[in-house]
């Protein structure tokens, strides 16, 4: 397994050699609001919407003190936005009374705020702060890992947990981010284009 898995990251990096968040975001503050609004929803769709809300809401406080109803029609295009709202109003609230009006850079921390489980914290950990503590496990990242024999789990917890195991911590940031960009490119969800893929060859998915 671990040749096959460096074999992998070898080949995704020459592939994707720039693959990073396709969330767009300038502080902490702001990835953490977009990886929350990503949720079943498209990274464009997030963009296209937090380049007015972050114009908007520019500091913790601003959505803490914003009504729920009005902030939940700033995001309503990203779905599911009525608990997204409650989240990120709530996450917000805790930021400012618990955290001095600055998003946690530390796991535990930040997994006490409303809406964030460990994706969540991973994202905002390494993207926003250079600290890698686990591997982001969404919905590409389960799809590929399954596809690709790295895991028989469908729980995020569980797949995170399995993939810690075998993929070199050095490269746990990077390794979502490769698998991310596969995903988009021609692992889709449905009709994945094996042909195209440059795993072809070593995916069971494939064969």
């Amino acid at each position: 397994m671990d040749k096959r898995v460096n074999e992998i990251i070898k080949r995704l990096k020459k592939q994707y050699p720039g693959a990073k968040t396709a969330l767009k975001f300038s502080n902490p503050l702001e990835i953490l609001v977009a990886t929350i609004l990503s949720a079943q929803c498209t990274d464009a769709r997030v963009n296209a919407v937090t380049e007015k809300l972050f114009k908007k809401y520019r500091v913790a406080q601003d959505y803490a003190s914003v009504t729920v109803g009005e902030l939940e029609q700033d995001i309503r295009s990203t779905g599911f936005y009525r608990s997204k709202a409650k989240n990120i109003a709530g996450a917000a609230r805790r930021i400012v009374e618990e955290f001095n009006g600055k998003v946690p850079d530390d796991m535990d921390k930040l997994l006490s705020l409303p809406g964030v489980a460990r994706k969540t914290a991973n994202v905002v950990l390494g993207n926003a702060f250079g600290k890698v503590e686990g591997i982001v496990v969404d919905t590409h990242v389960i799809r590929l890992s399954n596809r690709l024999g790295l895991t028989s789990n469908d729980d995020p917890v569980k797949i995170e947990q399995d993939l810690m195991k075998i993929v070199p911590r050095s490269k746990w940031f990077h390794f979502a981010h490769f698998l991310q960009a596969l995903g988009r490119d021609v692992c889709v969800a449905r009709n994945p284009r094996h042909s195209d893929c440059v795993l072809k060859d070593i995916c069971p998915g494939a064969a």
